[in-house]
């Protein structure tokens, strides 16, 4: 169907190829496209004292093995969940994939998590292993063993702790466990930004074939690099979320790229790393904080090939600077822990909308490859081009449900008139004539006040493009007259000084008044998560007592 109906579903399936890799193993699959020198660098990294490190394509399987070998030797039921909350490291890469091959499934979970949400998460999902820092093996393991858990290793990211030393025992040798695309291949705790977290279950096959859509449509190259040996991607992100796990380094894997591993991100260092690699994905958080290095440059740049951005909106002031300073047009696109990557801006001409090639700013792009993306009303009914409704998805990368909620996985699917099943995203979006996903909120910050819809997203870019403006959010919060009504909360560009009467003033002229926020707060930033999204349950928690 096309976008006359505000429902893009792509037509052209998922390659073949992703359909074959699917029935085995992930691993397999991405061991299979390592390359033939397999004592090529794989990885450069840092160690935390500075020393250079250097891991080749065989270090990469041989220490994979190990530590798959050790998770088998421990005669964990089929199934088990292995959980690791440690510092990034290169070696934490290798867990993941370690638990791959071993068929069991991988639990990664936020470094900013303190002892309550680590025993809710270990409570829940119940993992037969847990790999904690060596500084919180104290804590980390009580509540590890009270929850029934059986062992508990440790790893620093300076290449220390128990699960190393265990791991270096065992042979270098590890054939992978055989799995099909339905088998569970990791849980992944959503973001909690609007509530208690849920874990959501994704396959062998959902993330393979998803793995294979973006090489494909993101023109991931095996040639041509700095040092002619194909795309070299620097990997700055976290690698306990989608972004930095699963997009990422499954995109440098299945490509058989090289790795330029920063544990943490250092806008310095990674500006020093362009000219050796081509590839680069961040947050909109990062990407503001390189454009606020005088390092940044087209030189810098000059043998960049691609900038991709998401885990949160970025704002378009920041898509237009970043092509003015480097000649570069950042690639924004749109995913979540259910679904991986959904939409994309084209990096190329796509034929399925007309060869169009343009990368839009304050858009997502287009439904990728094999992927169904519909705009329905909140009776289910398709709404038109333009319009803006609820945001449902289908297709081969959509997580099987929801970890031991099966009546949360229930509520959150819908069924189309052919018997299709749809993901109720919590996205509220649009889709212009032109084919491209506009994003406009989450269903949750949807403000009803006095029977009217207020859409945040609206209201923030009207607010962001005043002078002085940094970056805006705006909530609902509890009013007797109106129902709800919406508060804003602004933070200044460095310099510059703001009024929050000035501010509602000067948006009376350009919006209804059922759409002024009622209230107008300047504060230094606004609260996010590690990931960079606001977090607006918290400004709704701050101010909700506003109007009582």
């Amino acid at each position: 169907m096309s976008a006359l109906n505000a429902t893009a579903h792509s037509p052209t399936p998922a390659p073949a190829s992703a359909a074959a890799l699917a029935s085995q193993n992930l691993f397999t699959a991405l061991r299979a496209a390592f390359p033939a020198d397999l004592d090529a660098v794989a990885v450069e990294a840092t160690a935390p004292d500075g020393t250079p490190l250097h891991y080749t394509w065989r270090d990469l399987d041989e220490a994979s093995a190990r530590i798959a070998n050790l998770l088998a030797s421990l005669n964990l039921p089929d199934g088990s969940r292995v959980a690791m909350q440690v510092e990034k490291s290169v070696e934490a890469m290798l867990l993941y994939l370690a638990t791959l091959r071993a068929g069991y499934v991988f639990l990664p979970l936020n470094t900013a998590y303190q002892s309550a949400e680590i025993e809710y998460f270990v409570g829940n999902a119940e993992p037969a292993v847990v790999v904690c820092t060596p500084g919180n093996f104290g804590w980390v393991s009580k509540i590890a063993f009270t929850a029934g858990t059986q062992h508990v290793f440790t790893l620093g990211d300076d290449r220390t702790g128990s699960l190393l030393d265990r791991a270096a025992q065992h042979a270098g040798q590890h054939t992978p466990v055989a799995r099909a695309a339905d088998d569970l291949a990791a849980i992944l705790y959503t973001s909690g930004t609007t509530g208690r977290s849920k874990g959501a279950m994704l396959t062998h096959g959902n993330l393979l074939s998803n793995a294979q859509v973006l090489k494909d449509y993101w023109g991931w190259q095996a040639t041509g690099g700095p040092d002619g040996g194909g795309d070299v991607l620097i990997h700055a992100l976290p690698i306990f979320h989608v972004h930095g796990l699963f997009v990422a380094i499954h995109g440098a894997l299945i490509n058989g790229s090289k790795m330029i591993w920063l544990n943490k991100f250092d806008p310095k260092a990674v500006i020093a790393a362009m000219p050796r690699a081509t590839v680069f994905m961040g947050v909109p958080t990062l990407y503001v904080r390189l454009l606020a290095e005088p390092g940044l440059s087209r030189e810098a740049v000059r043998n960049m090939r691609l900038f991709v951005a998401g885990s949160a909106p970025l704002l378009i002031e920041t898509f237009k600077e970043w092509q003015q300073r480097t000649g570069h047009t950042i690639l924004e696109r749109y995913g979540m822990s259910e679904t991986i990557m959904l939409t994309s801006n084209p990096y190329a001409a796509d034929a399925r909308h007309g060869g169009q090639d343009e990368r839009r700013g304050a858009t997502v792009g287009f439904p990728l490859p094999g992927v169904g993306l519909r705009v329905v009303g909140d009776a289910g009914q398709p709404m038109p081009t333009g319009e803006i409704g609820n945001i449902q998805v289908q297709g081969p990368n959509v997580f099987q449900g929801y970890w031991r909620m099966p009546e949360k996985t229930k509520e959150e699917f819908a069924e189309g008139p052919d018997g299709s099943r749809w993901f109720k995203t919590g996205d509220v979006g649009r889709i212009d004539e032109r084919g491209y996903v506009h994003i406009v909120g989450r269903s949750k910050d949807l403000i009803i006040s006095g029977g009217y819809n207020v859409y945040p997203a609206e209201i923030e870019g009207y607010v962001n493009e005043l002078p002085g403006v940094a970056e805006s959010a705006l909530v609902g919060v509890p009013h007797p007259d109106f129902g709800e009504v919406g508060v804003i909360v602004v933070t200044p560009r460095p310099g510059a000084l703001l009024d929050g009467d000035a501010i509602l003033a000067a948006l009376k002229s350009q919006l209804a008044n059922f759409k002024i926020p009622k209230r107008c707060f300047i504060v230094p930033e606004l609260p996010r998560n590690t990931m960079g999204k606001v977090q607006k349950n918290l400004l709704r928690d701050a101010h909700k007592g506003l109007f009582a």
